[in-house]
């Protein structure tokens, strides 16, 4: 009994399943991985070699002129003749601020150079005046002299005759009333001759003080000219002032932010309106210090534009920046507290473009993608 049990517990004897036969390889598989990494290879290894005589960074902006259109005097605006984003002229107007108080410090300034001026004819005419009476003075001068030069001869002359008069009065051979007579004009002539000399030195006295006056009049004459000049100078400031309430536009370009409006009180040095010109624009791209190897002026630069993504512009270099751009920074960095962190700098690079395109206009603060050949 134990044995068939035993026999009966005992597991079937299993069956040998046949043996499956291996599947084949499809070569399609392998034909395919072969050449994706044969085109990844080529593709790196072109990449390698691109890289090799190229620098590219699209740390880039589009950069132009932009003029802040400012006032230089203060006053209400008159008028306003732009709009955001209107193309004008170099001269053309833009705004008008309110002429009537300068025109009044013009009208004013006139006023004080026209007085000035009867000032300067008034002081020449002194001039005329006291040069009238040097010659007066001198003509007095002469007078005198010419009165001391005949009472010197009239008295050489009567000394002669009242010499001869008192030998013939001690003769007896004239009476004495002809010799009182001679020795009376001889006194005569005496006193007219020292009359005479103070006459002169009177007249010359007269001379100094007209020349005086010549002088004094020639020095406010000097003075009302000084003044003459200043009121000029003032003037042609007014005006100057005066011109200075029309703004026009100080190149051609597009108005890209205007915010002045009408009535408004503006004062000088306050920005009215943003004028970006559209005479020239160029590229600023910043590329890592360690780019700069075998970068140099000259170099053509490939210039991929976001906004014109199927385009690409021609450019070159046209000068690489004297210092990195953190050193133009609000706040440059300072290194010596201690706490230093190596940082790659970036070196503001210009590129300008070998042609326009009219058609796809640059504007300022596009992004850009530069790419320079090094052919290094």
């Amino acid at each position: 009994m134990a044995t068939q049990s035993t026999l009966q517990d005992a597991p079937p004897t299993a069956v040998a399943e046949p043996l499956e036969e291996p599947k084949k390889r499809n070569p399609l598989a392998f034909i395919i991985l072969a050449v994706i990494l044969l085109a990844g290879g080529f593709y790196g290894w072109t990449r390698y070699q691109f890289a090799k005589v190229h620098e590219s960074t699209d740390d880039a902006q589009v950069e132009g002129d932009v003029y802040p259109v400012l006032p230089r005097v203060s006053g209400p605006v008159l008028k306003v003749y732009v709009d955001d984003n209107q193309v004008v002229k170099k001269g053309d107007t833009l705004v008008t601020i309110d002429k009537a108080d300068y025109i009044q410090r013009v009208n004013a300034a006139e006023a004080a150079l026209l007085a000035a001026q009867a000032q300067v004819t008034a002081a020449r005419a002194g001039v005329g005046s006291a040069q009238a009476g040097v010659g007066t003075a001198q003509a007095n001068v002469r007078t005198a002299q010419t009165t001391i030069g005949v009472s010197a001869a009239n008295r050489t002359r009567l000394q002669q005759d009242l010499a001869r008069s008192t030998k013939l009065r001690n003769q007896d051979i004239i009476p004495q009333s002809e010799y009182d007579a001679v020795s009376a004009n001889l006194k005569a002539t005496s006193a007219q001759q020292s009359t005479a000399q103070d006459q002169v030195s009177v007249a010359r006295n007269q001379v100094t003080a007209a020349q005086q006056q010549v002088a004094q009049a020639k020095q406010q004459v000097a003075v009302a000219q000084a003044v003459v000049k200043q009121r000029q100078t003032d003037l042609d400031n007014a005006k100057l002032q005066l011109s200075y309430t029309t703004i026009v536009a100080p190149a051609n370009g597009i108005v890209s932010r205007k915010s002045v409006q009408p009535g408004q009180v503006v004062s000088p040095g306050q920005q009215l309106i943003g004028l970006v010109s559209s005479a020239r624009t160029w590229v600023v791209a910043n590329f890592k210090e360690t780019q700069l190897e075998n970068m140099k002026v000259g170099q053509p630069v490939k210039l991929e534009i976001d906004a014109y993504p199927n385009e690409d512009f021609e450019g070159h270099i046209e000068s690489l920046s004297a210092a990195t751009g953190a050193r133009f920074a609000l706040l440059p960095p300072d290194n010596s507290t201690g706490n230093f962190v190596k940082v790659t700098q970036r070196i503001p690079v210009k590129i300008v473009l070998n042609k326009e395109d009219p058609e796809h206009p640059l504007r300022t603060g596009m992004s850009v993608n530069a790419i320079v050949s090094t052919g290094k």
